[in-house]
């Protein structure tokens, strides 16, 4: 397929969390209607929402306000600001009831968020069901949703069709295999792309793939503090590194960065990479792609970080009521999600527009690998995650340790200790 996809997103493999204070405040109280509940808009005479956006998104928001406008009477004030910014500006000004009503965010400042206590909770009612259940996820915190998601983004298997055909493998076996009867032993696949720093993000999807998680989630599917990456199934996932590393196969190595994986791929190279919808393959190019989700190496689905952007509601806010109104029965809306999608394309939360728009065989390769994945975890503890684990996994596929289990071992210890000190 040749075609632009155009997310728009930057890819940062290991940016660390927002320090966080030892201890959550209890959380927001729910708020008090539901859009099943509600016939009618409240009245907003005189009320004005102030919204923070950035400019990919503030065009989209004026859409729907204009019509909130006119049924609420309310006036909605859109602020446009830089998104690098907005999360740090949420934390200082909310509690100085300087802040927004509402805010766009990425799912991962949610810890944060928390912790400060410039968050309230959100009543989506029957519509969370309309949205893929990995953005209800990525959105919730303790059991309690957060924010109103409106898209996705996930890393997925893309191949070279020109090279080694349009079947997308289903094991890691075959996959190399794949590679193998089309010419491909000394490059059948890249996966590490940062370099000597190591990538966990990029490795996600294989070690997931063996049933050992960074953490473990809840029913809810909210994220514990309990460490998944341990015991049988972690072990198994870094002995499969070793043996594919510099020591084994030498299918990865600590050589490749993420300029260099690019170049490799988008001149025929490799035949297949892991990489996400932002690459600059998508943009134009000649290549004859096709995406998939990525190949199970240890038995299990392989499973993607996920990131969700969407909006949240300040904690501060003296218009609640009508702020979960314009979230809920507005922005949550086909109508709006499109123009939202429309203005910055990235994969549709909502799953009708999801589904709507997979009639492109690329996006439905990267819908599907989504709909596969976790939500990158937005606990403080993901801070402290790291630097451990990616240089355990350097360690283990540069062969720098004859011990793969061992050092796999040393550094989920080392990591329990930090969260639990």
């Amino acid at each position: 397929m040749r075609k632009q996809i155009g997310m728009g997103a930057a890819f940062v493999a290991t940016a660390a969390l927002l320090a966080a204070c030892s201890s959550d405040p209890e959380p927001a109280a729910t708020t008090s209607s539901s859009p099943e509940e509600t016939t009618e808009a409240p009245a907003g005479e005189g009320v004005t929402l102030t919204v923070w956006t950035d400019a990919e998104r503030e065009g989209a928001l004026a859409t729907a306000a204009e019509q909130f406008e006119a049924d609420t009477g309310a006036t909605v004030e859109l602020v446009q600001k830089n998104f690098e910014d907005l999360r740090n500006d949420f934390i200082a000004q909310v509690p100085t009831g300087e802040g927004p009503d509402i805010t766009v965010g990425a799912h991962d400042w949610l810890g944060a968020l928390v912790t400060a206590g410039v968050v309230n909770t959100l009543d989506l009612g029957d519509k969370a069901a309309d949205f893929q259940q990995v953005a209800v996820d990525a959105m919730t915190y303790d059991g309690q949703l957060y924010g109103l998601p409106y898209s996705t983004e996930a890393i997925a298997l893309i191949q070279n069709v020109d090279l080694v055909g349009d079947t997308a493998p289903t094991t890691w076996d075959e996959m190399i295999q794949m590679s193998n009867d089309a010419g491909f032993e000394d490059r059948p696949f890249i996966l590490f792309t940062n370099g000597t720093a190591g990538d966990g993000y990029s490795a996600y999807p294989l070690q997931t793939s063996f049933g050992a998680p960074v953490f473990v989630q809840d029913d809810t599917g909210s994220y514990t503090s309990e460490v998944g990456m341990g015991g049988e199934a972690g072990e198994a996932f870094a002995q499969f590194l070793y043996d594919n590393g510099q020591a084994g196969s030498g299918i990865f190595s600590d050589t490749i960065d993420y300029d260099t994986s690019n170049e490799l791929f988008s001149t025929g190279e490799s035949p297949f990479i892991l990489q996400g919808p932002w690459m600059p393959f998508f943009d134009g190019g000649e290549m004859n792609l096709k995406v998939s989700a990525f190949p199970s190496a240890g038995g299990e689905p392989g499973a993607p970080f996920v990131g969700v952007q969407g909006f949240y509601l300040s904690s501060q806010s003296e218009n609640t009521l009508l702020a979960n109104e314009f979230l809920v029965n507005y922005m949550a809306t086909e109508d709006a999600q499109r123009t939202l999608y429309e203005a910055d394309p990235r994969l549709p939360a909502l799953s009708a527009l999801a589904e709507e728009f997979s009639s492109d065989p690329i996006t439905a390769g990267f819908v599907e690998s989504a709909s596969q994945g976790v939500p990158m975890p937005s606990i403080p503890e993901m801070g402290d995650v790291w630097d451990l684990w990616n240089a355990a996994e350097i360690q283990i596929i540069t062969g720098a340790t004859d011990d793969p289990v061992g050092t796999w071992n040393t550094m989920v210890t080392e990591l329990e200790g930090r969260i639990g000190g």
